[in-house]
């Protein structure tokens, strides 16, 4: 293990503990995951009515194309321009896009700049597809980012049974940045997590562990 790895395991080892501590179990056997939080910049997320359409139109479309235990992750630079025309003509891209078994696109349609990525992970209960409408900077790296290492918690398929809903926790290790709590908040309640986990957790480097509310 080298001292990443070391440094890694240590921090993730403070977080269960500080979990522990507050919920205690009595023993009661549970399944712990940790989503770390970086620091990073957060995005600006938009939820007007062009945005959310938008996304709502994608969703239908294409949710019964994705194949089983995988999750689309589409990304569009705010303001929207020529939303109707934008989803019709993104539609087929990423049709081709899952009938090639790739998993990135990057592509500028009626001026508009999409990112599109093919996550592994993903149950029933979650959606096949997301969409995230933000401004312009920060970029979406960070979106693509957090929402692969929940849908990496969550599992696919057999893998995501292992433990019952009941015993299943997720914990948000947070580096006290209450602004970014509110993406994390999206992409959790986009995901539908408390269809998947009993409880979602946040931590802060002072110790405080609280549920994020959804």
């Amino acid at each position: 293990m080298n001292l990443r790895n070391q440094t890694m395991a240590k921090a993730e080892r403070a977080v269960l503990e500080a979990v522990a501590e507050r919920f205690p179990r009595a023993g009661k056997r549970t399944a712990l995951s940790v989503v770390r939080v970086n620091d990073v910049p957060e995005p600006r997320l938009r939820f007007d009515r062009v945005a959310i359409g938008f996304v709502q139109r994608l969703r239908a479309a294409l949710s019964e194309s994705v194949p089983e235990g995988r999750t689309v992750v589409v990304t569009i630079t705010a303001p929207i321009w020529k939303d109707s025309k934008t989803a019709a003509a993104l539609e087929p891209e990423i049709r081709k896009l899952l009938a090639a078994r790739r998993s990135k696109l990057e592509i500028a349609l009626h001026r508009n700049r999409i990112q599109v990525r093919v996550l592994k992970g993903g149950v029933a209960t979650t959606p096949k597809l997301l969409g995230f409408v933000h401004n312009p900077d920060p970029g979406p790296a960070v979106l693509f980012e957090l929402t692969s290492s929940v849908l990496a918690c969550i599992g696919s398929g057999r893998n995501s049974s292992a433990a019952p809903v009941n015993d299943r926790w997720l914990v948000i290790a947070n580096q006290d940045r209450p602004a970014f709590l509110g993406v994390v908040r999206h992409v959790c309640s986009a995901l539908r997590l408390r269809t998947v986990f009993k409880k979602i957790l946040v931590t802060h480097s002072s110790g405080r562990v609280a549920p994020l509310g959804l």
